[in-house]
Parts: structure tokens; C-alpha cells; sequence
């Protein structure tokens, strides 16, 4: 870890000098009303900061240039895909999120022409004990009041933070893992998910959250929210790497605290 000034290439080129290899995960949470202030520090955090971090690596000499970047990135770069099977060579959608997705992609990828292996990490979901975006989702099942999404037919793409720890590290480690991948446990469809939830928590999971309520109070966040994206892990597997939590019930209720045999 290294402290630098996010959006000053410089700052960048010192501090990474030298290093082996870079992690970016950096990026403001996308998870609140996207009010214009908001999109401009979520793609500045994103895009912006991405660009300096590529033009940091442009200054450093060839022989102290890390060689491979893992960049963070989303299953949002998709889209609302419906039941398409999204393998790594789709094209981005056309909302706000998929757009800045792709850009954010773009920015990461400037810096294969400076030699260095890059990896956009398209990240579902993530499952993690005590954090996340798992304990919001629980929180009506625990008031007894949980549900599916909308109709529950969309797709959730999703991976336990055991997994997604152990893919970024598969992908250090393997020189052939290049071009984005799709770092997820698979996809389940949300009502799926809500199921899991409530064994999990032992709650009934049959209170459906209309959309129009999440538009009412997320605004245009709620599109995301609804998505629906059925990715593929194909190119991950095939890539050598065993997944720890393939299971559905099995991760959430770890991740909960809970017992998956109920």
C-alpha cells in the first residue's frame, strides 16, 4: 500500500517505481443517489485517478516499470443484458454505469502499450461477513420483511469475498490471465438470492420491493440496482483457478454468520 496524490501522475510514478506489480481498487461507492455531484467524484475516483495512475507508469523507466496491473472493475459494464450469457468479449451497455465502466476499462488498458499485463477485474456482488452490500440487503429479512427485487427474474452476479481475494491473487500469480475477467462465482437470479437470504437468517423471503419504490428513494442508482447481468466465468475456470464458494447458500450464509444446512 502507498499513499499518493490520486490524481497527480507523478505522485504515482514515485511511489510505484520499483514495485512488482499494482492493485487498484480505488473508487468512491456507487452505492447512493446519483446526484450530479455524485457521478463526478464517483468517475473522478474511477477514470480520473486511473489515467494518472497509467500516465505514473508512462514516467517510470522500463527496468523499474511494474508489470502487471489488476484494476477494479464491474459486472455493471454490462448493462441490463436480461438472460444473455455475458462472456468477456461483450460490448458495454448503454446506461450511465456501463458507460463509465467501459471508460474506466479504457483508461486501466492505456497501459498495455507500456508492457505491462492488465487485468480489469469485472466484480459482482460481493458476499463479505460484516460488510458490504450484504448486510443492507439482509436487513428487511431480519425486520421479517424480505424479498426479492422487482419480479426477481434478474440476474445477480455475485462472489464471496474468500473467492474474490483469491481471484486478484490467481491473477498475479498467472501471466496468462490478461484482458478483462470476469471475477465472480457465478449468477443467480435475484429471487435465488433472496431465498438464500432468508434460510439463511430463517426468515420468509416472499415480500417482493417494487422498483418503483427503490426509483422513489435511489433515483436513477435504482436501474442499477435492476439490472439484470448472467455472466460467464468460463474464462476463469479455464484459467486454472478452484473456487472456493461456488455454492450459493454456503456463501451467504457465511457471510451472514449463519449455518447453510439450516
Amino acid at each position: 500500500m502507498v499513499a499518493v496524490d490520486p490524481l497527480d501522475a507523478r505522485s504515482w510514478a514515485e511511489a510505484l517505481a520499483g514495485a512488482d506489480a499494482v492493485v487498484n481498487l480505488a473508487g468512491a461507492t456507487i452505492g447512493a443517489r446519483w446526484t450530479a455531484k455524485r457521478k463526478r467524484l464517483i468517475r473522478e475516483s474511477r477514470v480520473d485517478l486511473t489515467r494518472a495512475l497509467v500516465e505514473g507508469l508512462a514516467a517510470i523507466p522500463q527496468g523499474e516499470r511494474p508489470g502487471v496491473l489488476l484494476n477494479a472493475s464491474g459486472a455493471g459494464y454490462y448493462g441490463d443484458r436480461g438472460d444473455d450469457v455475458l462472456t468477456e468479449v461483450e460490448p458495454p451497455g448503454q446506461d450511465w454505469l456501463a458507460q463509465l465502466a467501459a471508460e474506466w476499462e479504457a483508461a486501466a488498458l492505456a497501459a498495455e502499450g507500456l508492457g505491462v499485463r492488465v487485468v480489469p477485474m469485472r466484480t459482482g456482488i460481493v458476499f463479505a461477513p460484516g460488510g458490504g452490500s450484504l448486510p443492507l440487503m439482509a436487513l428487511p429479512f431480519r425486520l421479517f420483511a424480505g424479498g426479492p427485487l422487482g419480479s426477481g427474474r434478474q440476474w445477480m452476479p455475485w462472489v464471496h469475498l474468500d473467492d474474490i481475494a483469491g481471484i486478484y491473487a490467481h491473477a498475479l500469480e498467472h501471466a496468462d490471465v490478461t484482458g478483462p475477467l470476469n471475477a465472480c462465482a457465478g449468477s443467480a437470479r435475484q429471487r435465488d438470492v433472496a431465498r438464500a437470504i432468508g434460510r439463511a437468517l430463517r426468515r420468509p423471503s416472499w415480500f417482493p420491493t417494487p422498483l418503483l419504490a427503490v426509483r422513489l428513494a435511489f433515483g436513477e442508482f435504482a436501474d442499477a440496482l435492476g439490472a439484470s447481468q448472467r455472466v460467464s466465468i468460463d474464462k476463469l475456470l479455464a484459467s486454472g483457478y478452484a473456487l472456493r464458494w461456488p455454492d450459493l447458500d454456503a456463501a451467504v450464509a457465511d457471510a451472514l454468520g449463519a449455518r447453510a444446512d439450516g
